[in-house]
């Protein structure tokens, strides 16, 4: 089915730039892979301007849960992480990108445990490891229980934080790739909410620009993201004409907190460790529902159980599922999930005693902008890692904990690329005048439309139905230049490719569930969806072939 047109204006209408800011190496995010990136290019002797959209320790990473996933053992290996990997995307990894994960993922955990981070050890004083859905094996390592990511994070910012040659801008909103007559990155434009030098609309001028801004959680209504994740490196991007990929493969995570009807933003996660120690599913005659689902029960890959969980839904009518983890005992709830255990009872759940009720939220985007192996963007000059990119690692649906080792291992790649890249100071050229901005006032019911008609569950008539209102809202009047119409827009945009990428896929694969076209079909559809935008603002797709092994 062939989408409507649809046009991305080539800018977000800004003043001129008041300040200039210059460094070898502009970073813009600061989640794992973006403070990695910084620190790694400080290694090579790189200036670095690390720019963070709120403050540089409030990264999406610090929301990370689980853990991180690595062979790490004597009784696992690449190999078996590889096959994992691949089973859980559906077909659609890149195998040659999966390998570099899995093999490159050990040794960059020890290195990161040589920045400082703490994980959690055994009683032999060996790094303690559980297991999540999808995996074979227990490869998943854990800092402070179910804090992993707030270590991390705390340990990465400590070491930026030590580096003079490292100059952090805060509560810095990037706007727009600058480029020069070449066609090459040479900055980005800024909006500093702050005061001080750096203040007010400004440009950061560098050869070499590393996104790694995380996701677009925003784009829904009910998302596990914080308020920052509203796709601002992917809709930076697009605009600049990078090519844009998998943006239909969206991880719905299956156990949220059920918060209520009218619950909106940020909902609180359970994660999937929990059901790793042997929480369980129920639905509301007190039956395990996933037993007859898949061999790995509880612990099928994330977008399997989400999907019976909705099934289970519809069937008894009810707004949730049951997670049960009253048999994990006090001890372990006290030592392995202090913080899940204190969001529940801070919302008068004790799960020592009570079940919890969970349902389906987004958590997760396989696609972003799409790189090769070492995390170049199809503009020179530009690279991306973490959430924000789309290596191809994930396929059709991500594997529990890949997320915070893909940043950390294509970072690494990304700065080993530039010290073989030819990157010229050259200088940047005017802005196209094109007017992008959107009244803030749309974004609730752009958040709505998503959640009901491009969810977890899609089809034909959904999809449509949103592609008609985004195009409305696509015309709203009445916005100016501030942080929150800035967002509206970047929101509207990665929304109109996303319900464009699903709209265009006729199958049911992954995290993409098309009820109309129930069934996987790799005959048509063993390939990944590419779009771009030409000179004059118009959306482009292709198709690209996926390559490698398949499971």
């Amino acid at each position: 089915m062939t989408p409507t047109p649809l046009r991305i204006p080539r800018r977000l209408t800004a003043a001129e730039p008041g300040w200039i800011a210059r460094a070898d190496v502009i970073v813009v995010g600061s989640g794992i892979a973006g403070l990695t990136a910084a620190l790694r290019a400080r290694a090579i002797g790189r200036t670095v301007l690390l720019v963070t959209k709120a403050q540089v320790n409030e990264g999406s990473t610090r929301w990370a849960q689980g853990g991180i996933a690595a062979a790490l053992s004597e009784e696992d290996s690449p190999e078996e992480h590889l096959h994992d990997t691949l089973v859980a995307g559906v077909g659609l990894c890149d195998a040659d990108a999966v390998r570099i994960l899995v093999t490159e993922g050990p040794p960059a955990v020890r290195e990161l445990i040589e920045v400082g981070a703490h994980f959690d050890r055994d009683a032999s004083g060996q790094i303690a490891l559980t297991r999540e859905g999808g995996h074979l094996r227990d490869r998943i390592a854990h800092a402070g229980g179910d804090a992993t990511g707030a270590e991390i994070s705390r340990a990465l910012v400590a070491a930026v934080r030590r580096d003079p040659g490292i100059e952090v801008v805060e509560n810095a909103l990037a706007l727009d790739l600058l480029r020069d007559a070449t066609g090459a990155a040479q900055g980005v434009t800024l909006h500093v909410m702050g005061s001080g030098q750096r203040d007010g609309i400004g440009a950061a001028l560098a050869p070499a620009v590393i996104l790694a801004t995380g996701g677009f959680g925003q784009v829904f209504g009910q998302t596990t993201n914080p308020y920052v994740s509203t796709g601002d490196g992917v809709a930076l991007a697009l605009r600049a004409g990078a090519d844009i990929a998998d943006m239909e493969f969206v991880q719905f995570h299956p156990t949220v907190m059920w918060l209520g009807p009218l619950a909106q933003g940020q909902q609180p996660l359970v994660s999937e460790a929990v059901r790793g120690e042997g929480a369980v599913l129920l639905d509301n005659s007190g039956t395990r529902f996933m037993l007859d689902q898949h061999p790995l029960a509880d612990l099928a890959p994330r977008d399997i159980v989400a999907k019976a969980i909705m099934r289970r839904m519809r069937e008894e009518g009810s707004p949730h599922v049951w997670l049960d983890g009253r048999m994990l005992g006090a001890d372990t709830w006290l030592q392995r999930f202090p913080t899940i255990l204190e969001s529940c009872r801070s919302r008068g759940i004790d799960p020592v005693t009570d079940l919890i009720p969970v349902a389906p939220a987004q958590h997760y985007v396989s696609g972003g902008v799409r790189t090769d192996l070492s995390g170049r963007a199809s503009i020179p000059g530009l690279y991306a890692c973490g959430e924000v990119a789309c290596t191809g690692v994930h396929g059709a649906n991500r594997l529990a904990s890949n997320s915070l080792l893909e940043g950390l291992v294509f970072a690494r790649r990304i700065i080993a690329a530039l010290g073989e890249d030819e990157v010229v100071v050259r200088d940047p050229m005017p802005l196209p005048s094109n007017d992008g901005l959107l009244p803030h006032g749309v974004r609730r019911p752009i958040q709505q439309v998503m959640d009901t008609d491009a969810g977890v569950l899609r089809s034909a008539n959904s999809l449509l139905e949103a592609e008609t209102a985004l195009q409305e809202f696509g015309a709203a009047s009445g916005a100016a230049p501030s942080t929150e119409d800035w967002e509206t827009a970047n929101i509207h945009q990665i929304a109109s490719v996303l319900v464009r990428h699903a709209l265009i896929r006729t199958e049911t694969r992954g995290s993409h569930w098309r009820e109309d076209f129930p069934d996987r079909d790799d005959e048509r559809w063993r390939l990944r969806l590419v779009t771009s935008v030409d000179d004059d603002g118009n959306l482009r797709t292709i198709e690209e072939p996926v390559t490698g092994e398949i499971t």
